[in-house]
Parts: C-alpha cells; structure tokens; sequence
C-alpha cells in the first residue's frame, strides 16, 4: 500500500530583483507558482480564468471574426504562467499574437525554463511576438491597433501587484486602451473580484457593451473577465 507523501511546501526555483521588485518561481507539488513582491499571482493548477479571458474576447467580436484571410488579431498582456496565450496560440481563428511582459525573468522562465510546458510550442508559434516592456508604457506609445486586448497583470482593478500598474485602469489609462483598439475591438480584464466602479470606469471611457462574465472558482467569490467594445 502506497503512503501519501506529506506536503513538504513550495521550493523556490528562482528568485530575481527586477525594476519592478522581486519576483520568484516556486513549485508547490506538481504545479508552478509566481509571487512578485511577495503577492502570489497566479499558478498552473487550473488555467480556466486565463482561457476564458480569451474566448470571451473572441466570442465578444464581430460574428465574422476569424473567418476568411482577416483574422483578428490579440495582444496579450502579462505572460504569466503562460495559459492565455497558449490558448490563444491554440486556436487558428486568432492572427496576429502579441504578449507584452515587463519581466525578464518571466519571459526566461518560459523561453528555457520549467514553464516551457505550457508555452512551448505558442512561443515557436510564427503569429505570436513576444514585447519585453511595461503594459502600461506600451498601450500608451505604440501605434499598433488590435482586435482584442486580453489583459491579466494584476489582481484586478482595485488589486494592483504594483502601485504603478493602477494607472492602466485610470481615465487615462483606459483612453489608452480604447485607442490601441480598432473599431469594433475588444478589452477583456481579468480580475479576483467582480467590480462594479471598474465598469462605470469602462463606460464612462467610451466604451459600450460593459459586462462581466463570471468563472466560479473552488472557494471564495468567483472570478471575473470585465468586456468592453470600442464601437468607434
């Protein structure tokens, strides 16, 4: 008869400083944590959240979307643990995938390190770009416009990892978003919480169609995709 192996806690695989503080690696178990200034964000035990995150883009854009050569095109913010953009990679209605990761640890972690298991064959992908630079910074400067922006870097709206990230979701922050948007684009917000004041936020930036769409979790309050369209 077989003995259950007491959990020992998680062990920590890498450990960096960052410009943005530190982030670490752990495993715990079979899966793969990331902590960044001591706030957990995420792991690899479940990956429904990230996955709905893209598809409820998707799904929220024009019926005609992914169908002939015009393939709408997403840009991912936050690497993570790699399952949006694994998912997205996945499936061929996506063109054009652009992720945007501020660090440089993640990215490694993932080019030639323990989470190439997820993101492996997305990163070798010939639609998927991978930017090494702020979120924030890049919504704001580049001139790129996409179909959808699917966008997980914090804890939600009112749960920053950092207190830099907060201006994503100010009235500046969201302009910048609606602008990055074609006619007819998509924001998809990952968050912990549901929150009604980032809605509001959300209309009152311009866009339209504002919901939330919930995915239940194991305990505690479910998590929530916030949709919005730029519909000019």
């Amino acid at each position: 008869m077989s003995v259950p192996v007491p959990d020992s806690g998680p062990v920590t695989l890498d450990r960096r400083e960052g410009p943005h503080g530190e982030v670490v690696l752990r495993r715990r178990g079979e899966e793969l944590e990331i902590i960044a200034n001591g706030c957990f964000l995420m792991d690899t035990s479940d990956g429904r959240s990230e996955r709905l995150l893209v598809d409820a883009a998707l799904t929220a854009l024009a019926p005609a979307a992914g169908s002939g050569d015009a393939r709408p095109s997403v840009l991912v913010g936050g690497l993570g643990v790699g399952f949006s953009l694994a998912h997205a990679a996945a499936d061929p209605r996506w063109g054009a995938i652009a992720v945007v990761e501020r660090e440089q640890a993640v990215i490694d972690w993932h080019r030639d390190g323990p989470l190439t298991r997820i993101s492996g064959a997305a990163l070798n992908d010939p639609r998927v770009v991978i930017h090494h630079t702020d979120l924030v910074k890049y919504v704001r400067t580049t001139t790129e416009r996409y179909d959808a922006l699917c966008l997980d870097i914090d804890n939600g709206p009112e749960w920053t990892v950092t207190e830099d990230n907060g201006s994503l979701y100010s009235p500046a922050g969201l302009a910048a978003c609606h602008g990055r948007l074609k006619p007819g684009g998509v924001l998809a917000v990952w968050s912990a919480n549901p929150s009604p004041r980032f809605g509001e936020a959300l209309r009152n930036a311009g866009f339209t169609g504002v919901r939330e769409e919930e995915i239940q979790v194991a305990r505690g309050v479910p998590d929530v995709v916030h949709l919005a369209v730029r519909t000019a």
